[in-house]
This record gives structure tokens, sequence and C-alpha cells, in this order.
């Protein structure tokens, strides 16, 4: 049976009607009390970064304590094979996950760094470098699958791939399959499939193999809304809704959805649409305790054109802002 329906529909709920509220600079932040950390992809000192989610502005030059847990490779001994240096430019990803009871950071970075790092060690489960020094594959996502191997997504290379890293920190043995704009990955544990999301799609890939010669089949596909007909939706991030496990979160050029599973529809029924739906959200997740969202939009006037200072928080809306900050994505910490 097909995991995914062969036809697209796109209900737009109550909640989802209108534009997405934005909170001008100065307004009233409202950060749930016992809100979990906040990871950011800190791409202007090259760092992961899991800050104090108590103090709504972040500056770690001034004050360092409101660093609770930083990543970088560089100058990581561990790490010297994957040359952070050339391959650790511009973070791209960061989850953390929890594999046979301990927690690890899953991350990537654009000129080819793909990592599962043991949390709070920093101490190496699986790297490898992918097109180093450059951006011509662009890793954009990365999984970690029950039997330890992992999956990597790559944008400008059109592909996914998955690792056999079960066999070791140095494994290089792959299987891969292509997918245009490749952007995000999520393992689906109820399911057992791999989604991952491209620039047109979202596709549910069966794992088969073995453990030690993995391999990806396609199951099925859904195109993903369009904004303007003749226009590619350029999927973004995909991420499981926390409070909702039959339901994904997906980002596209132009807008923010929910994937409902079982019902085949792209929605934006939920709670908070009104302010999250908007266009170039890098990244979103919810907070099952609190309900809380966060997300990232770019803002002008920064190094780079996809950079933000600014964590947006939702329900109700408010901000969190790093000092000097260059982040791309945000993340709730909430290992699963």
């Amino acid at each position: 049976m097909s995991v995914l329906p062969s036809r697209r529909r796109v209900l737009l709920g109550a909640a989802g009607a209108g534009v997405a509220a934005v909170v001008a600079p100065g307004a009233a932040r409202a950060v749930a009390s016992g809100a979990p950390a906040v990871m950011v992809t800190e791409q202007a000192s090259k760092r992961i970064l899991v800050l104090d989610p108590g103090r709504t502005v972040w500056d770690p030059a001034v004050d360092p304590s409101c660093v609770r847990w930083q990543f970088s490779p560089v100058g990581d001994p561990r790490y010297r094979d994957l040359v952070p240096d050339e391959s650790w430019v511009y973070p791209a990803e960061a989850k953390v996950r929890v594999h046979r009871g301990r927690t690890y950071l899953l991350t990537t970075a654009s000129f080819g760094f793909a990592a599962v790092v043991s949390y709070p060690s920093g101490r190496r489960y699986w790297g490898a470098t992918l097109g180093p020094g450059d951006d011509l594959l662009n890793p954009h996502s990365i999984e970690i699958l029950p039997d330890g191997n992992v999956a990597v997504a790559c944008s400008t290379g059109a592909l996914v791939r998955l690792y056999a890293a079960s066999l070791g920190p140095h494994a290089q043995r792959f299987a891969e399959v292509a997918l245009k704009g490749a952007h995000g990955l999520h393992w689906d544990a109820r399911r057992e499939v791999l989604w991952a999301l491209g620039d047109d799609e979202l596709v549910a890939y069966r794992v088969g193999g073995s453990r030690v010669r993995p391999a990806l089949t396609r199951l099925s596909s859904v195109g993903l809304p369009v904004a303007k007909p003749g226009k590619s939706p350029g999927g973004h991030d995909l991420f499981p809704v926390a409070g909702h496990p039959g339901r994904l979160w997906v980002t596209t050029s132009a807008s923010v959805f929910q994937y409902d599973i079982a019902g085949g529809a792209f929605v934006q029924d939920f709670a908070g649409a009104a302010e999250i739906v908007r266009p170039g959200v890098k990244a979103i997740g919810d907070d099952p305790r609190t309900g809380q969202a966060l997300s990232t939009v770019p803002e002008s006037g920064l190094g780079e054109t996809w950079w933000t200072t600014r964590v947006g928080v939702h329900r109700p809306p408010g901000s969190y802002t790093l000092v000097n900050g260059g982040i791309y994505k945000a993340r709730w910490w909430l290992p699963r």
C-alpha cells in the first residue's frame, strides 16, 4: 500500500487564513516558562550553539554563560580527516536524536561536512565529507536510522545518500538515489519509512538491503503545493510535528504547511498558523509541552542573505535575539 497518495490536496483551515503576523523589533516577547533550550546553526561564528531559553537576548561575547553547549569540528583532532577548515562552512542542519540510549547531534555544513556527534562529549559517532571545499553537493539535512546507518540529503547534488555508518566512524559505503533539490530528511519509526523533501515533492523511501549494504527504494511521492504556476515550490524544511505524530512540518519558498500523513493532505489548520505561515521560513518546529513553535526567516543587512539574528517564537508571538549572529536554522533541544 502506498504511503503517500497519488493526488495532492491542500486544505487551508480557518486558522491559516490571512497573512502571518510578524513581530516587530522591540515588541513584547513571550517565551513560555520551562521552554526547552534553543539550538541554532550559527554560521557567522561557524558553530552549533545550544542556548539558554530563559533569556530573550543572547550575547556570548559579553556573557558566555548563555551558551549551554556548543560544537565545532575546527581544531578537533577527532574530525581532522574531514578537513573542517574547508568543509565546515555554513553549518546548515542541526538535530538532536536519541539512538540506543545515547544523545547525538546530527549536523551538516554546506561545503561538505556531515556528522553524528555524541552529546555532550563531542565524540564522533560517524562523519564524512561530501565534495569538501565547495557546495557542489551541499549536505543540507541528515538523519540517523534505527540500525545506526545515516542518511544525508544534498540539495545542489540532487541526491539522498544512505551511509553504512553503523560500520564505524569513518565508514564510506553508501547507497544513493536522485532527488531534485534534496533539502530535508525524517525517519518515521511508526511507518518505517525515510521521508525526504525536495524542490517539488515529498518522497517516502523504503530502507532495504542490509545494515552493511543498505539500499533505498522510492515507495511513493506527492507534489508540493505550488504558489505560482510554472514555479518550483522550493521545498526547504522537513520536521516532525511534536504534538501530532501523524503530521510533518513542511516549509516551501512561499509558505508553511503540515502534511497530514493519513489524510494525504498539506494543511494549514494548525494553531498559530496566522503568525507562522509566511514565505522564506528556513526552519520550523514545536514543543509538545508548551505548544510553542520556533522558526527562522532571513533578515536584511547581514553578512549573507539567508542569515538572521532572530529566532521567532509563536503561540504567543515573541522572539530571541543573538547579538552579532548569523543564524540559519533553530530547533528546540528536544532529544527524540
